[in-house]
C-alpha cells in the first residue's frame, strides 16, 4: 500500500481537510497487510509518530489512524469529543485518563493485543514502559461520519463539554475494570446472545471466553463485544485451522485486524472481480458496505479476526446484519467453484490438506462440531 498524495481531498471535505493539515501519511487502498511495520511520519500536533489509514470500506464512515509511542517516552494528552477505541499492535505501557484539570486520575495498563475504549473528550496520555522498543496502537473512531454534519474541527478537539460522571460514577466500579457478560434476548430469528461489556479487554489473542457461532460454518466459536455507553461494539471469530468461514455481506463498518492466524480474505461485490487478502498477525482491512466476504484459515493453528464494529446501533443499524439469509450469506454447496479449488491450492502450497468435510459441500444444513477443543 501506498500513501495516497491527492486523492482524498475531493471526498471527505472538511474532514479530509483537516487530516491533510496533519501533515502524516495517509494510506489507501482495500488492507494494510501489516501494522507493525508500517512506515509512520512525525505527527507535530501529537507528540509522536502517526498514520492515517483511509481503507476502501471506511471511506467517509470510519476513522482509523496508528500512533507509535517511543522507548520509554509518554506522549503529550490528547482528548476528542468523540468515544474512541484502542487496539494495542505492539509493546506494554500505561494509558492515564482524567475529565480534566483538578478532577482524579486513572491509570491503566495495556500489553500487546489489550483493547480499551476512551470516553469522548476525556484527556489521555499513553506511555511506554518498555525501553528497547516503540509501542504501537490503532485508533478507531466515528469522525468522519460526525464531522459531515458538523464541519468543524475545533467543535470536537476545543470543545469543553465533559461528563465526569462517566469515569467518578456514584455506584463504586471502577471504569476500566473486567468485563462482564450480559444476556441478550433473541429477536425475530436471531439466537440470543452472550454479550461481554466493559471498557478494558486485556489480551485478545488470549481470551478464551468463547461460544459457538453457528451461523457461519466451520465450527467456529466468538466473543460479542459491547462498551457502555458507546455506539462502538465488536466481536471475534475464532474459527479452526484447514477451514473457511461462509461468505456473507452486510451493511458498513466493522474494521477488521488480525490478533493470530494466517490466512487471507476474499472481497466482492456481486458481479465484480473478487479481491484477494492476505493476512496474518497484525493485518487490517474493512469489507466495503454490501460487498460478499469470506475468510479462509491456512494455517496450522487457530486463527483470529477482531471486528470493531463502528455502525451506529439502532433499530435502522445494518452493519453485521444479514438482512436476508438467502440473499446475503452464501452456503457451501452453493459457492463458485473456485472458491475451494482456491483454498486447497493455498493449503497444497505449504504441504497441509483442508479440514473440510466433503458432507458440507453437500448439505446446507451440515452441522459442525462445537468442541470445547476448536475453540483455539
Amino acid at each position: 500500500m501506498a500513501a495516497d498524495e491527492d486523492g482524498l481531498l475531493n471526498h471527505w471535505g472538511t474532514y479530509n481537510r483537516w487530516v491533510e493539515s496533519q501533515k502524516i501519511p495517509v494510506y489507501t487502498g482495500y488492507y494494510i497487510e501489516d501494522l507493525k511495520t508500517l512506515a509512520l511520519g512525525e505527527w507535530a500536533a501529537r507528540g509522536c509518530r502517526g498514520a492515517f489509514l483511509q481503507l476502501e470500506g471506511q471511506v467517509g464512515f470510519t476513522e482509523t489512524y496508528v500512533t507509535e509511542v517511543a522507548p520509554g517516552e509518554t506522549i503529550p494528552s490528547h482528548r476528542m469529543l468523540l468515544n474512541e477505541v484502542i487496539y494495542v499492535v505492539e509493546g506494554r505501557g500505561l494509558t492515564t485518563v482524567s475529565a480534566g484539570e483538578g478532577r482524579p486520575k486513572r491509570t491503566f495498563e495495556w500489553q500487546k493485543h489489550s483493547m480499551f475504549l476512551i470516553p469522548g473528550n476525556y484527556s489521555y496520555q499513553l506511555s511506554n514502559t518498555q525501553g528497547n522498543q516503540p509501542a504501537r496502537l490503532l485508533h478507531c473512531n466515528h469522525l468522519p461520519n460526525v464531522m459531515a454534519i458538523i464541519p468543524d474541527p475545533d467543535f470536537f478537539f476545543k470543545n469543553p463539554l465533559v461528563d465526569p460522571g462517566i469515569l467518578y460514577a456514584d455506584s463504586g466500579d471502577p471504569f476500566y475494570s473486567e468485563a462482564q457478560v450480559v444476556r441478550n434476548p433473541g429477536l425475530g430469528d436471531r439466537p440470543e446472545r452472550k454479550i461481554w461489556t466493559g471498557n478494558f479487554f486485556p489480551d485478545m489473542k488470549a481470551w478464551d471466553r468463547l461460544d459457538p457461532f453457528k451461523g457461519r460454518g466451520a465450527g467456529g466459536h466468538v466473543v460479542w463485544i459491547r462498551f457502555p455507553r458507546s455506539a462502538i461494539s465488536g466481536h471475534m471469530s475464532v474459527f479452526p485451522a484447514r477451514t473457511y468461514k461462509k461468505a456473507h455481506r452486510h451493511g458498513p463498518g466493522p474494521v477488521i485486524v488480525i490478533p493470530a492466524g494466517e490466512g487471507y480474505s476474499i472481497l466482492w461485490q456481486e458481479g465484480k472481480e473478487k479481491i484477494v487478502i492476505p493476512w496474518h498477525e497484525g493485518s487490517i482491512f474493512t469489507p466495503p458496505a454490501g460487498w460478499f466476504h469470506q475468510h479462509f484459515n491456512i494455517g496450522a493453528a487457530p486463527a483470529r479476526y477482531l471486528a470493531i464494529q463502528l455502525a451506529l446501533r439502532g433499530p435502522n443499524a445494518q452493519a453485521e446484519k444479514i438482512q436476508n439469509r438467502e440473499r446475503d450469506q452464501i452456503e457451501y454447496p452453493n459457492e463458485e467453484p473456485w472458491i475451494r479449488q482456491k483454498f486447497e491450492e493455498e493449503l497444497a502450497k505449504r504441504g497441509i490438506t483442508s479440514l473440510m468435510p466433503e458432507e458440507a459441500y453437500r448439505d446446507r444444513n451440515y452441522e459442525w462440531s462445537y468442541g470445547e477443543s476448536d475453540a483455539g
